[in-house]
């Protein structure tokens, strides 16, 4: 709020501009027992000084990523960003990041955007990529509403290990005939037997997330034959929650996937308070006309010099409404830019170093909190990326270690599934970035023993 200065002269001034004799005499409509006649009780009012030391104390109460040892991720990642991604980002030419609507003369814009498709068509492992989405769930929705155009079906299959949000945000979009979830089996990864169980002529599409919710990386090349053999006209989605795994997996293009979509928070954003992200749209070239969003191209102008422009704009304000694509008026250009920067500035030898880094860690996390049987047990983690699943035992009280342990430890534990997994009352979902150390992960079960004695 901007800091109005007013004196008794600006009031009597005003008050003669409305003809009133007093402020009160504004608040007579309302009624009198309304009225505050004894002042509101505020403090004394504090100098500049004193204010901002107060204020510095109260948000020093806060628990963030710099003072608790946290092993929660979910979708949202805590990794390191170098310090040149901030500075160049706040250079004065992307502070309007916005995509113009005469695009041509804003070649700056065009070109990072065209360079954040090519990035991330490479790290995908795709040939086309999109200028960016709103997040990772709405670019699932667009997928799947991408895969009707194609191939005039119905029915999606969604297996239950994607992103919880991701599917509670389909769920918004579409009716419950319009997709069926697949069940997971003992492994914490897709039961195929399912998936090949609910495959028909109507499928659209199958969709599946890798790394899954559980951390489990899913083989798609399985899902890719059984699509083939049983639906070959269904294309397959797949979902990637978090995009820095791709250091070390095998891109989801090498095995013929027909669409990409995810969140690319986790490549030079930060988590914030949830937000915001960016959505990673790429596909095959043959379903361009059919792609959502917008495609900047690089070209040349009637000079031979190297020019940017938009290739694809199918959205409803460029052409016909009910011929448009997507409804999808705005990209997040600045955060098109902020990718854009990290994976310039990582490169792919970077980006595989800080792979390994999380992989390591959740390796050495998984052999430590394995020394804890009587306790937990590692429930999913035969191929994990940076997560994994802990199940405690029954008789321990799940919500009071997990409380004792952040309160009185510092250490926060992952995501407690039961708030979407009705059956995993007893499991917690854990990450390992390159930002948790392996004295973090002592620390955790030095402090394992003494909680639960507490119980």
């Amino acid at each position: 709020m901007r800091y109005l200065p007013l004196t008794e002269k600006d009031r009597k001034e005003m008050m003669i501009k409305v003809a009133v004799n007093s402020v009160d005499s504004l608040f007579t409509s309302i009624p009198q027992n309304y009225h505050i006649t004894n002042g509101i009780g505020l403090e004394e009012g504090l100098s500049e000084s004193e204010l901002l030391n107060k204020l510095e104390n109260l948000s020093n109460k806060n628990k963030t990523f710099d003072n608790v040892d946290a092993f929660i991720g979910a979708g949202l990642y805590n990794h390191y960003i170098p310090v040149a991604v901030d500075h160049i980002i706040s250079r004065s030419e992307f502070y309007t990041a916005y995509t113009p609507y005469q695009p041509e003369i804003s070649q700056g814009t065009l070109q990072s955007i065209f360079e954040f498709q090519t990035l991330i068509s490479q790290l995908f492992d795709m040939e086309i990529t999109n200028a960016s989405m709103y997040d990772g769930a709405t670019s699932l929705v667009e997928a799947i509403l991408m895969s009707k155009r194609v191939n005039r079906k119905n029915k999606a299959l969604i297996s239950s290990t994607v992103h919880p949000e991701y599917r509670e945000t389909v769920a918004t979009y579409f009716n419950q005939n319009d997709y069926t979830e697949i069940s997971y089996n003992e492994d914490g990864v897709t039961d195929v037997d399912s998936l090949i169980s609910q495959i028909d002529e109507d499928t659209t599409a199958v969709v599946i997330q890798y790394p899954n919710f559980f951390g489990n990386i899913e083989d798609l090349a399985k899902i890719r034959n059984i699509l083939n053999e049983n639906a070959p006209k269904a294309l397959f989605i797949v979902v990637i929650a978090e995009a820095l795994s791709m250091g070390l997996l095998t891109p989801p293009g090498t095995f013929g996937v027909d669409i990409v979509v995810g969140e690319g928070q986790s490549l030079g954003l930060s988590p914030s308070f949830g937000g915001p992200g960016i959505g990673l749209f790429s596909c095959k070239a043959k379903y361009l006309r059919k792609m959502p969003g917008r495609i900047a191209g690089e070209t040349v102008d009637k000079d031979g010099e190297q020019s940017f422009v938009f290739t694809i704009s199918t959205r409803e304000q460029h052409i016909r409404r009910e011929k448009a694509t997507s409804n999808i008026c705005s990209n997040h250009s600045l955060n098109a830019v902020v990718v854009a920067v990290y994976l310039s500035l990582m490169g792919k030898e970077g980006i595989k170093e800080i792979a390994l880094s999380n992989f390591y860690n959740t390796q050495y996390a998984i052999k430590i909190l394995s020394q804890f049987p009587s306790i937990f047990k590692v429930k999913y983690g035969k191929k994990v990326f940076n997560e994994f699943v802990i199940e405690f035992n029954d008789g321990i009280d799940v919500n009071l270690f997990y409380d004792k342990l952040f309160k009185e430890k510092n250490i926060l534990l992952g995501l407690p599934l039961k708030k979407f997994y009705a059956q995993e009352t007893k499991s917690l979902l854990l990450n390992f970035t390159e930002q948790v150390s392996t004295k973090s992960i002592d620390n955790f079960a030095k402090n394992i023993i003494e909680v639960i004695g507490e119980l």
